[in-house]
């Protein structure tokens, strides 16, 4: 009998290799845009998709658009070619409201075509006017298209880059909510340090600490605005110590080998044809990150800030890790305890002066209208030496009167701010137009810092300074302040401000200038 059985033969599979059907990768929009650069033939001539939409780009840029209703567009790479007529005709529409800075609601993709015009040189003249297009664009559009940040905050880098604004980076950085790409921001921080330091921002700082700043609780609960306003000057004040007692301040020595180069790729994931601009800028910064003794120093002066302005606003708990050396700490917290009095005594209530502005008119009219009366030739008048008399009364009362109001209201509209000590005094009187001089014989030997600390003061601080050498301080120093419509310890803080930021440490201690330096003002011509 035949056996009709069949034989069963198995198959060996190695489990080792894993079949190519198991690996799928789902494409991102790099892929796409990658399908998407394809070369094309257009009038017999090989172009890309870059070269297409910009040559299609200058074709329609000056062509308007009449009003029309909006049509959705989506697009991963979104140009004219992806459009169908309809979204042609209201993207010209919205782009002509735009250029009048007008800005209706409008699909995300539209607005990245007008963008990709922009950076390709596309719809402006001169380069600061495509820069501030695409600022308008960004701060008009960012809350209702939060996805556009993420980008602008790069193209628009690139954008200075290219066409040389770096003068603008800083605003760029501002609009970012304080990025800046690493290698910009050391560049950035660098030279702030190196030319003025008073100019250096929280912002700028926070990257360089060894912790995030942002997550302790007196940051979150209102101290950021204290943080903003005095970490910058406590800052400059510690680059002016550290000048004058160890001959260099916070930017750290720096050779040229501490220098690397940055090859940046411009406009990435943007429609952007590399023949108008290039595909990359090059430019050299000292990654400042990487000097670790830079950052410790930089993160404990904040700390040693941090910590004094919680005891000042009586908030509980301080901030642990290494401490600054105790100079420099001591330096700081005297300033931050001047400066904290300071605006303690300004927030005080003052009375409010208001000038009526009719009467005083009525008091001029009159006092010209008696000024011509009295210039008459006596013979042509019938009045009595007695009302002869009372006119030159009346005049005279009612010219001090005005004159007294309106120096009033010069005195009250003085800046007392501790931010600006560079103000040129705003009294005009000529008797009030003094400078601090010293003798010809030891002008040579004055410090340098000394001369600058001179240069920053107000007529004010110079007579404030003329009463405290005098017989009278007390005396002197109350008059003037009478006078000039402040108080006498707030016009000391002030000039206790400029001398921390010039010579590095306090001029006036209580209500004399400190001992040390009175032989520097033995010199000063009365």
């Amino acid at each position: 009998m035949r056996d009709h059985s069949e034989q069963l033969e198995f198959m060996e599979i190695d489990l080792s290799e894993e079949p190519e059907t198991t690996s799928i990768r789902i494409p991102d929009r790099s892929s796409i845009e990658n399908q998407s650069r394809q070369p094309h033939k257009s009038q017999g001539a090989v172009l890309s998709s870059e070269k297409r939409f910009v040559e299609e780009a200058r074709r329609l840029a000056e062509v308007t658009g009449e009003e029309t209703s909006p049509v959705p567009f989506m697009s991963y790479w979104p140009t004219y070619g992806v459009m169908d007529d309809a979204q042609l005709k209201w993207y010209l529409y919205w782009r002509t409201e735009v250029r009048q800075e007008r800005y209706p609601d409008v699909d995300l993709s539209y607005l990245f075509v007008h963008i990709y015009e922009l950076i390709n040189g596309i719809g402006w003249l001169h380069p600061e006017d495509g820069y501030h297009q695409l600022k308008r664009l960004w701060l008009n559009y960012r809350e209702r298209l939060p996805q556009l940040h993420v980008y602008m905050q790069e193209w628009m880098v690139d954008y200075v880059l290219v066409h040389d604004l770096h003068t603008l980076l800083r605003e760029v950085m501002q609009i970012s909510d304080g990025y800046l790409p690493a290698p910009l921001m050391d560049k950035e921080l660098e030279q702030v340090l190196q030319e003025n330091v008073a100019e250096v921002t929280l912002d700028m700082l926070k990257w360089y600490f060894d912790y995030d700043i942002t997550l302790n609780a007196f940051y979150r609960d209102g101290g950021k605005e204290w943080m903003e306003r005095y970490v910058p000057k406590v800052m400059a004040l510690m680059d002016s110590y550290l000048k004058r007692t160890q001959q260099r301040g916070l930017l750290p020595e720096l050779g040229p080998k501490a220098e690397q180069t940055v090859k940046r790729t411009l406009f990435h994931k943007a429609v952007y044809d590399e023949s108008v601009y290039g595909r990359f800028v090059t430019f050299t910064h000292v990654p400042l990150i990487l000097e670790r003794e830079f950052v410790e120093r930089l993160t404990r002066i904040y700390r040693c800030t941090e910590n004094k302005l919680r005891e000042l606003r009586g908030f509980r708990g301080r901030l642990r890790g290494k401490t600054l050396e105790p100079e420099l700490a001591s330096v700081i917290e005297r300033y931050l305890e001047r400066a904290f009095a300071m605006e303690q005594a300004e927030a005080v209530t003052a009375p409010v002066i208001q000038i009526d502005t009719a009467k005083l008119a009525s008091l001029q009219k009159d006092s010209e209208y008696v000024r011509k009366a009295l210039s008459i030739e006596d013979n042509t008048h019938s009045e009595s030496d007695d009302a002869e008399s009372d006119l030159e009364e009346n005049a005279d009362g009612n010219e001090r009167h005005v004159m007294d109001e309106l120096l009033f209201q010069e005195q009250q509209n003085k800046s007392l701010s501790i931010s600006d000590h560079t103000a040129q005094p705003s009294v005009s009187s000529d008797r009030w137009n003094e400078v601090l001089i010293w003798d010809e014989s030891a002008e040579a030997h004055v410090p340098e810092e000394w001369r600058e600390f001179a240069e920053r003061l107000d007529t004010r601080h110079i007579r404030a300074i003329h009463a405290l050498l005098g017989e009278h301080p007390d005396g002197d120093l109350m008059r003037l302040a009478e006078e000039t419509g402040t108080m006498p310890a707030l016009l000391l803080d002030e000039m206790n401000d400029i001398a921390m930021e010039t010579i590095g440490d306090l001029l006036v201690d209580g209500d004399r200038i400190v001992a040390d330096y009175m032989d520097i003002f033995e010199h000063v011509k009365r």
